[in-house]
C-alpha cells in the first residue's frame, strides 16, 4: 500500500493483518466479517478506551452546543484544541500498545512478518504527525 493509498483508506476499513490468528480467519487474517482477528494490543483496556471516547464524544458535542449558543470563537477554540489533544493522546496510547503487543509479537516470529509490521506502525505514525 502506498502512503497516498494509506491516507485515504477510511477509518472502519481494517488496514493490515491481526497481531494472533483466529481459526475461523481466512489465509490473509480476515475473519468471516472482513475484520481483522484479535485479540488487539488494546485488548485488556478496551474497556478504559471506551470510557475515555465517549468522554471525547461528550467533548465534540460540547462543541456543537457552543456554536449553537453562539458562544465566543476563541472559547471554542480552546475547546477544540482540547479535543483535539485529547484524541492524539488516545492515538498515541494505542500505538503504543500496538508495538507492545503486535510489533513485538512479529519480532518473536522474525521474517517478513516483522518488516510488514514495522513498515505498518511507521506509516501510522507518519499518519499521527501530519494531524
Amino acid at each position: 500500500m502506498t502512503a497516498r493509498e494509506a491516507t485515504v483508506t477510511s477509518a472502519t476499513e481494517p488496514v493490515g493483518a491481526p497481531c494472533h490468528g483466529d481459526p475461523h480467519d481466512d489465509a490473509h487474517g480476515a475473519s468471516a466479517t472482513g475484520s481483522p482477528a484479535g485479540p488487539h494490543g488494546y485488548s485488556k483496556q478496551k474497556d478504559q478506551h471506551l470510557k475515555r471516547l465517549r468522554r471525547i464524544e461528550g467533548q465534540i458535542r460540547g462543541l456543537q452546543r457552543m456554536v449553537e449558543e453562539d458562544v465566543y470563537c476563541i472559547d471554542i477554540l480552546t475547546q477544540v484544541s482540547a479535543s483535539t489533544k485529547a484524541l492524539q493522546s488516545f492515538a498515541l496510547q494505542l500505538l503504543q500498545e500496538h508495538l507492545r503487543h503486535c510489533v513485538a509479537d512479529a519480532a518473536l516470529k522474525g521474517g517478513a512478518e516483522i518488516d510488514a509490521k514495522v513498515e505498518e506502525a511507521s506509516a501510522a505514525i507518519a499518519r499521527l504527525l501530519r494531524t
